[in-house]
């Protein structure tokens, strides 16, 4: 039978590792910002790429990710602490597998959305985010290209706002 102390020292070391492995975690937002203290303003993202109907979906899905995450506020006048626009600047597709009995028949592609994504204060217009954001989403293509893009518009939209989102909350303002 082990001594008493014994005992109570592992459970203490346990405790104190346990109680210092989580240190860095905060709950909450990352910014620093309380969540929903802050309001953000989502305008219609313009579209220069060859693709159409990406605008809808982009824009609707930057304000449902906002709304999802609740770090923010989503506002639709023009009192908002911050207003987030963008330019969808680029559409690829790209092979990524090919048909096994025929090597010029491509089975899956890769769809790549690109926005150039500014967020601004809007009281002091200082500018918070101005870079370029990308998304991606793979799709089986069938007979049919066209609808299968345009069943993946919406993954697409989602996997860029999401990204977009992230690179807001984790900011620093």
């Amino acid at each position: 039978m082990r001594p008493l102390g014994d005992s109570l020292r592992a459970a203490s070391i346990l405790l104190l590792v346990c109680a210092t492995g989580c240190a860095g975690y905060r709950l909450g937002p990352a910014n620093g910002v309380a969540a929903g203290e802050k309001t953000a303003q989502v305008t219609t993202f313009i579209n220069q790429t060859l693709q159409p109907r990406l605008t809808d979906a982009v824009t609707s899905q930057m304000r449902k990710e906002l709304q999802r995450d609740g770090t923010y506020r989503l506002a639709s006048d023009n009192d908002s602490d911050i207003v987030v626009s963008g330019t969808l600047t680029g559409y690829q597709r790209n092979e990524v597998t090919l048909a096994s009995n025929d090597i010029l028949t491509v089975r899956d592609f890769r769809l790549t959305l690109t926005a150039h994504v500014t967020a601004r204060e809007r009281s002091t217009g200082k500018t918070i985010l101005d870079q370029p954001v990308t998304g991606h989403t793979l799709i089986r293509v069938g007979n049919d290209l066209p609808s299968a893009e345009r069943q993946a518009l919406p993954l697409l939209a989602e996997d860029l706002a999401k990204n977009v989102t992230a690179l807001l909350v984790e900011g620093k303002w």
